[in-house]
């Protein structure tokens, strides 16, 4: 199956690196997304992206969506409804219609840097070591201010069937049973088909457990 793996904030297709030879080895058609980043990039030129890719592969694709990026994944879906077959989350879950894509962090200089690892100090960043750490803020890609600023426009109600699966990494999925509860996930509460998966991780399992992460995805496949 043609499988495309979109990161979450300041990644790009290098952080499946350990994700996409297990799928090889499985079977599976594994496609990292590198997107558009350049200080004018906005959200709806990574869409695009996105998008292209969907409309390039044979068959109706499985899009796994990382983070922030599981907001990409679902704008993603409301825009090939039918050419995603299903939507792997990844400790994340997608803003919706009118909100904000991800402005989270400082914007600073017409772009949002990584801001280091303070933010994320506990059960985010706890199963990553020093070379993991060094590695994703060396290589971290600033996300453009008109991509984490924009607006989210969704206009097809035909997302809401498209089978969706959330991994739960650091957090667990009666958590986010309790925030769709609340209020605080509506495309998720609207959505037809969802299915909770807890994985025992940080907020990156691509690099601190991808061959872990990769058979999930394979199996979910």
């Amino acid at each position: 199956m043609d499988i495309l793996l979109i990161g979450g904030l300041w990644l790009d297709g290098t952080a499946w690196d350990g994700v996409t030879p297990v799928l090889r080895e499985l079977g599976h058609r594994p496609s990292p997304l590198t997107l558009p980043a350049g200080p004018s990039t906005t959200l709806d030129e990574q869409l695009a992206a996105v998008v292209s890719a969907v409309d390039a592969a044979a068959d109706p694709v499985m899009l796994v969506a990382h983070s922030a990026a599981c907001t990409l994944g679902w704008l993603a879906a409301d825009a090939r409804p039918e050419r995603v077959a299903s939507l792997v989350l990844v400790g994340g879950y997608p803003q919706q219609d009118g909100a904000p894509y991800a402005e989270f962090f400082e914007i600073r200089d017409g772009v949002m840097p990584f801001p280091g690892w303070g933010p994320f100090e506990g059960r985010d960043s706890a199963d990553l070591d020093e070379s993991q750490r060094q590695r994703i803020a060396a290589e971290a890609v600033p996300v453009p201010e008109h991509v984490a600023r924009g607006i989210v426009r969704l206009t097809d109600p035909r997302r809401f069937d498209v089978p969706i699966t959330m991994v739960c990494p650091e957090f667990d999925p009666d958590q986010v049973r309790t925030w769709v509860a609340e209020g605080r996930a509506p495309e998720l509460a609207a959505a037809k088909h969802v299915e909770y998966l807890d994985f025992e991780s940080g907020h990156w399992p691509m690099f601190t457990k991808p061959a872990e992460l990769a058979r999930l995805l394979a199996t979910l496949a």
